[in-house]
């Protein structure tokens, strides 16, 4: 029996989620289900002075690589590139239905050509797919969505699909979330899991150290919004709290079950000013563990609690940061600023020798970037050029704990160009 080629299978998947229910439109009008079909196009054009830590060949990127350097001390990676790519291609479909216990019901499905990996770019994967109940004051979601501190309202506007990471934290994950409404203020409730964005461990990048504690992600969130109509501003403030255990083994090398587990923390806090000409954003975070996030971070192993059974404890690595983000509010034009900062703070506890780490960015101290974007629009259109300079303190001396205390600063240029078509 012939098989089906795996071009064709995304192709009818394609066909299943997006274009069967617009055909079934007609026939769900007398259900009161609406069906609304959006997404853009979008080509990127991009050119970088030197060779940087990045996915989808180059599509992402977060920092540039270290030196690296030949037997005539050349730098191997201070390497000119130039790359296009359409993998940010976007589409989504929003479903509205008839009320379910009083609340508007609703669905979103959304996804893109940008793969779940490298070796997968061009595949059509799912960013976000939830269920949504919305009463006066309170909704209910559960689905995958963004992570509970990447909030949609604050978020830094680049033009580069990066969106600020690694200052910003930048993940989707299945969730069941609560928010509840009291008049100018919000507080936001969500349990979470890991699918795409993972915590990595003693077998590399995996969801299953988070599956294994049987704990999910918990994250609280209390927010005040504020919108004057008359002026034409909006204010808003918030604070986050996050929570993770993860489990990185349940067997040690010398073959006994263990569930020792790692638990870490993260805060976060932002606000953002909307006038009639300018809006500002500014986001502070500072926490353990934060691999998953797209951040700096992660945990090594401490101390080897038990010898001749191989029995570890672990300790998060911390790291700080903080980005700004400032545009002008133009229908046509608009000029924008972003400015992020990242620092490795080393384990939170004392490591008691040189055992395996499960971070990023350990071999650094800090990461800071810089970009400025021009954007135009005319109807459906858009051209969007950005420069940005990212900048990463590699380490050259260590202090105690891992701590980094001397830097050997790397720098990258990128300049990109993004092309849309929204429809």
């Amino acid at each position: 029996m012939q098989q089906t080629k795996p071009g064709y299978m995304k192709k009818f998947v394609l066909l299943v989620v997006f274009i069967i229910p617009l055909i079934a439109l007609s026939q769900e009008k007398e259900k009161n289900i609406d069906f609304k079909f959006h997404g853009f196009v979008k080509s990127d054009l991009f050119m970088d002075t030197r060779e940087g830590v990045m996915v989808r060949e180059g599509h992402f990127l977060l920092y540039p690589k270290n030196e690296l350097l030949d037997p005539d001390g050349e730098d191997v990676n201070a390497n000119l590139q130039l790359n296009m790519l359409s993998i940010q291609t976007r589409l989504n479909l929003l479903v509205t239905g008839p009320d379910v216990w009083k609340a508007k019901s609703s669905a979103y499905i959304e996804g893109e050509f940008f793969g779940t990996t490298d070796a997968d770019i061009n595949g059509f994967r799912l960013r976000h797919a939830f269920i949504k109940l919305q009463w006066p004051k309170t909704m209910l979601l559960a689905g995958q969505y963004w992570h509970p501190m990447f909030n949609t309202q604050c978020y830094p506007g680049t033009v580069s699909f990066n969106t600020g990471a690694p200052f910003q934290p930048f993940s989707r994950n299945p969730q069941i979330r609560a928010k509840q409404n009291f008049g100018k203020f919000n507080v936001v409730a969500t349990a979470f899991w890991q699918r795409d964005f993972r915590s990595t461990g003693p077998e590399g990048v995996s969801a299953s150290y988070l599956w294994n504690s049987a704990i999910p992600m918990f994250n609280l969130r209390f927010e005040y919004q504020s919108t004057n109509e008359t002026k034409g501003t909006e204010f808003l403030a918030g604070i986050s709290a996050n929570f993770k255990t993860l489990t990185p083994r349940i067997q040690t090398d010398s073959l006994y079950k263990t569930n020792t587990k790692i638990s870490s923390m993260g805060f976060s806090a932002y606000a953002k000013y909307k006038g009639k000409n300018i809006t500002a954003k500014l986001m502070g975070f500072y926490g353990g563990d934060a691999y998953d996030m797209t951040m700096l971070g992660g945990y090594v192993v401490k101390d080897v609690v038990d010898p001749e059974k191989n029995m570890l404890s672990y300790t998060p690595v911390c790291v700080t940061s903080v980005w700004f983000d400032i545009h002008t509010n133009g229908p046509k034009f608009q000029y924008g600023l972003f400015g992020g900062y990242t620092k490795n703070l080393g384990p939170r506890e004392e490591v008691q020798g040189n055992f395996a780490k499960y971070a990023r960015g350990l071999d650094m101290g800090h990461v800071y970037r810089i970009s400025g974007r021009f954007i135009y629009n005319v109807n459906n259109f858009r051209l969007a050029p950005e420069i940005e300079y990212t900048v990463a303190g590699y380490a050259t001396e260590y202090g105690d704990n891992l701590n980094v205390t001397k830097t050997n600063a790397i720098g990258n240029i990128r300049f990109l160009v993004g092309f849309y078509y929204f429809f």
